[in-house]
């Protein structure tokens, strides 16, 4: 492995500002992932591997898997579900449905987003799982997570409601948030609906619990949750101009600490970092060396326009290094992932970004082969290989 250090006159990376770097957010949750969607930077992470009680966070996962099954076909917003004895049991958060009612899957979606409902989470459940049961959803939905890379969430029901073994991660969490927003951007606005009054029932519980969407500062989602167990928690997300900050928080001991640790953490967020340009794709950063080519040295570049993340307090340069297995063997393609730049920034943690090869480098005829092999014989058996093998001196 070679390693290059590059500093930030080579790079382009030179990136101050007026003191020393930014503070970390010292927060009081027992879990916290707080991640910049825009440019991929995780911000704050504490206890985010942690698998813990959800509470109705979990319930983002039953709408993704519904969002899902609107997606390709399987039901539409329009499908009219009943609602089993078994769903209607559930207290609670709820959309007070019983086994007379006959629901649209749109008011469902409501009904779970916004008004938080456990039957009416059962209810989608039910509708969706390969057996028509809860618990067949449940498992439905752990296998999914797995697939989406959320290794640290394990579910036994549609909802979380307190069950042994009902568990995910803070930075499971995240991840589903991102997919929520990224893979169904139609729906996403679901998520800021400040209020849901279902069929007129119980209009005391029409108000969306999200203490942040009504605050103007951005915040568009997505859900809360509340168990004795767990604690207060909060999936949230905010957009303040072309940023988006995605944050999860967990174990807080009631819904105003729960309101005021949400805020000071999207203005931290937002105040405390500041998204700047870098380098411009095409643009050359460094350069490898390569093997039987016929060109010595290939330029590395990045296939986008980059941008990071900085900390507005940051003072100095940001410490890069360019890392690939070298010399690269020819032949070698424009556009080929040969090199990563390594960027570590203090406040930040450490970020690894692909570089590409700038141009082709076709492998070389027979004098490049001639001109390798007589180079290899040398490093091996020239003079300074063969005083290597000379006896010391007395």
């Amino acid at each position: 492995m070679i390693f290059r250090a590059l500093g930030c006159a080579v790079l382009g990376l030179c990136l101050s500002s007026a003191a020393a770097f930014a503070q970390s957010f010292e927060t009081r949750a027992e879990a916290a992932y707080v991640f910049d969607q825009t440019t991929g930077t995780v911000l704050l992470a504490k206890n985010e591997e942690t698998p813990l009680p959800p509470a109705s966070m979990s319930k983002l996962m039953t709408i993704y898997m519904a969002f899902e099954a609107i997606a390709d076909g399987r039901m539409t917003v329009d499908d009219v579900l009943p609602v089993s004895v078994h769903a209607a049991g559930y207290g609670g958060s709820s959309m007070f449905l019983d086994t007379t009612d006959r629901v649209r899957v749109e008011d469902l979606l409501r009904g779970v987003i916004v008004l938080s409902g456990n039957d009416s989470s059962a209810v989608l459940a039910e509708a969706l799982s390969p057996d028509g049961t809860e618990a067949g959803f449940a498992r439905m939905m752990t296998e999914r997570a797995r697939q989406m890379g959320m290794m640290n969430s394990t579910f036994t029901n549609s909802n979380g409601w307190p069950a042994a073994g009902h568990r995910m991660s803070m930075e499971d969490l995240g991840i589903l948030a991102n997919r929520l927003i990224t893979d169904f951007p139609t729906f996403y606005p679901l998520f800021a609906e400040t209020e849901f009054a279902f069929d007129g029932r119980v209009p005391s519980n029409s108000r969306n619990r999200n203490p942040l969407l009504r605050l103007g500062i951005g915040a568009d989602g997505l859900k809360t949750g509340h168990t004795q167990e767990a604690g207060y928690g909060l999936v949230g997300s905010a957009k303040q101009g072309d940023r988006r900050v995605i944050f999860v928080i967990t174990g807080l001991d009631s819904q105003a600490a729960r309101a005021e640790e949400s805020e000071k953490l999207v203005n931290w967020a937002f105040r405390q970092f500041a998204q700047k340009d870098v380098a411009r794709a095409g643009t050359r950063l460094a350069e490898a060396d390569v093997w039987m080519g016929d060109a010595p040295i290939v330029g590395l570049t990045v296939a986008e326009d980059l941008s990071m993340l900085v900390p507005i307090l940051n003072q100095g340069t940001v410490d890069a290094q360019v890392v690939y297995d070298g010399p690269i063997e020819a032949p070698i393609n424009a556009g080929d992932e040969i090199a990563e730049l390594v960027v570590t920034l203090d406040g930040l943690p450490e970020k690894r970004l692909p570089l590409v090869a700038e141009a082709d480098v076709a492998r070389g005829g027979f004098t490049t082969r001639l001109r390798t092999a007589a180079l290899v014989l040398w490093n091996k058996f020239g003079p300074d290989a063969a005083d290597d093998e000379l006896p010391e001196e007395a």
